[in-house]
């Protein structure tokens, strides 16, 4: 199906910052293309460069060189009005919620429609349809300091979508919260995109935030792109050093491990409840090591993955990895895995 034009298009992105240690890139020469509907995640270590990425898509950040087309308007060809007016569309929640202390739930709901000139009764009504959109509508009068983190993130997200924004920028929206609150957030922004139909993009270092709610993906390290892809592509099938690490299991193994083999095993949706492995070691009559196992949910599939040592026959080990194959699973052998 054709996509059309990217909501948001990062072309050749650099930002260099200068100090009187000298420069620092914290990005190099990035593209990206994200889609109006799409929750699209970007994963990266601590330093990688992700939340200079976000600050640069709504221009908070000047890029160093190359363009940042949003709904096909150049930000760096606009004025600072009509920069100021398009940010409207680009709306941003935070890792620490950023809300006023001294306003309650409502009237931090209202603060960017009176930014906006919005009338105040008008205001008023839309801080209450948001904050029932969002799970709080009991809770207009109450402050932030009279609520969990997981309340003050909905308020935030509330916020964000004051002012009907096309785009919700999420950086590390969840890093400040506990697993099951994390859990509760991530699908209200899925809610979200479904319900309005809102482009999301998560910055976040959690590769289980993107496997929860994202469906496409983009891997960054040492400031720059390391690996694009649908989120089933990348757990399926992870191409970079660091995407391998995000993925696998206990992460790559250490370089000192050496000489036994081993295989990884990923079950799609449709084959994740299937007795596979025991099939096989019936099959092929070897026994087999499991070193890993897990399920998890991906793109709304179930999906798995298992790491099992080969038998150190090699003409055994290959009619393990064929029989597994012809089962119509994903496996691919894990070298250095265990020693």
């Amino acid at each position: 199906m054709e996509k059309g034009q990217p909501i948001i298009a990062l072309q050749n992105i650099s930002k260099t910052y200068t100090s009187e240690r000298g420069e620092f890139n914290a990005l190099n020469n990035v593209s990206l293309e994200i889609y109006k509907g799409e929750i699209y995640g970007v994963i990266g270590m601590s330093g990688a460069g992700k939340s200079t990425l976000v600050r640069c898509i709504n221009y908070l950040e000047k890029p160093t060189s190359g363009k940042i087309i949003f709904d096909g308007k150049d930000l760096g060809a606009l004025s600072a009005k009509e920069l100021r007016n398009t940010r409207q569309s680009m709306s941003m929640i935070f890792q620490q919620f950023n809300l006023l202390m001294q306003r309650t739930a409502e009237q931090n709901v209202c603060f960017p429609l009176e930014i906006a000139g919005v009338k105040k009764i008008e205001a008023k009504q839309r801080a209450k349809e948001l904050l029932e959109l969002v799970g709080l509508g009991d809770k207009l009068d109450a402050y932030p300091s009279q609520l969990s983190g997981g309340q003050k993130q909905r308020i935030a997200i509330a916020r964000a979508l004051a002012t009907n924004p096309k785009v919700l920028l999420c950086d590390e929206a969840t890093s400040a919260l506990d697993p099951s609150t994390t859990q509760s957030i991530l699908a209200l922004l899925k809610e979200i995109n479904e319900k309005l139909g809102i482009t999301i993009v998560i910055i976040t270092h959690e590769m289980k935030v993107v496997e929860q709610v994202c469906s496409h993906v983009a891997i960054i390290a040492d400031s720059k792109i390391a690996e694009v892809g649908t989120v089933k592509e990348v757990f399926t099938h992870p191409q970079s050093k660091v995407g391998q690490q995000l993925v696998y299991p206990n992460g790559m193994p250490d370089e000192s491990f050496m000489g036994k083999r081993c295989c990884r095993i990923v079950f799609d949706g449709s084959s994740a409840y299937d007795p596979a492995l025991s099939s096989m070691i019936l099959e092929c009559q070897v026994p087999v090591n499991i070193m890993y196992a897990d399920m998890k949910r991906v793109e709304d599939m179930a999906m798995g993955q298992m790491v099992i040592q080969l038998p150190e026959d090699d003409t055994l080990a290959e009619k393990v990895i064929q029989n597994l194959r012809a089962k119509n699973l994903i496996v691919e052998e894990v070298y250095d895995y265990v020693g």
